[in-house]
């Protein structure tokens, strides 16, 4: 993790809390071998701050579920089961859907084009050796479709799963065809959007985000095996 020194200009606790989210969702952290312990020691002298700020804002990360304080071990990114990342990606799936399908009512046609704008960085060919730009275009994209369908309750929902949903993508990203594919989903998605056919782009949604879900039941096995022995070790500790 890198992490920028806090300014002294900003209230610590909150923008060490920040900061530190911030540099936790950049992470690829669903990475088989993701290196996932937090030393405060470096994250104290990265942000240029002492201990006292750096563990409330660990304390706040710990409240919200997003990092693990393991007695006498460290600080750790806390990944998501098998289990539970299915179930965050199927209940993304069903509020993305929802999204695309009131953005075909209340949408602009300048706002759906700005979509467009965002797939069309791809249309060279050359996606496949530019993967890491385009992970970073494809959450964008998602969460656009968030914001057009002005519903902000939705996107607030949508936002509690978004660090976990940005590490899942960031890793099934570069796995299998499935950024070709990702090209081909977004351009029919926005197509359904132009012509304002709310059933067809919900739909486009919803088996976009379900390709992701069908390929990480049968993929990530070891992650799940992992994560068993990781709790039977921690356990016997």
């Amino acid at each position: 993790m890198k992490l920028r020194p806090v300014p002294t200009t900003y209230t610590l606790k909150e923008h060490v809390y920040d900061m530190l989210r911030e540099a936790i969702t950049e992470m690829d952290i669903y990475r088989e071998d993701a290196d996932l312990r937090l030393d405060e020691r470096s994250l104290a002298e990265q942000l240029g701050v002492s201990r006292t700020p750096l563990r409330e804002a660990i304390g706040r990360l710990e409240t919200d579920g997003l990092v693990a304080v393991v007695p006498r071990k460290g600080v750790y990114v806390r990944r998501k089961s098998l289990t539970e990342i299915l179930e965050m990606i199927v209940a993304w799936a069903a509020l993305e859907s929802m999204a695309a399908r009131l953005a075909t009512a209340y949408a602009s046609d300048a706002e759906i084009a700005s979509l467009r704008r965002i797939a069309s960085k791809y249309d060279d060919g050359q996606v496949g050796v530019r993967i890491s730009e385009y992970s970073d275009d494809n959450i964008r994209f998602h969460q656009r479709i968030l914001e057009i369908s002005k519903c902000a309750l939705l996107k607030e929902m949508a936002d509690g799963l978004f660090l976990h949903m940005h590490a899942v993508r960031l890793r099934a990203m570069g796995e299998a065809d499935r950024v070709k594919r990702s090209v081909v989903d977004h351009a029919e998605i926005i197509e359904a959007l132009e012509i304002r056919d709310a059933d067809e782009a919900a739909k486009r949604v919803r088996e976009h985000t379900m390709r992701l879900h069908d390929h990480v039941r049968r993929t990530w096995t070891k992650l799940e095996i992992g994560q068993r022995a990781a709790a039977k070790a921690s356990a016997g500790a």
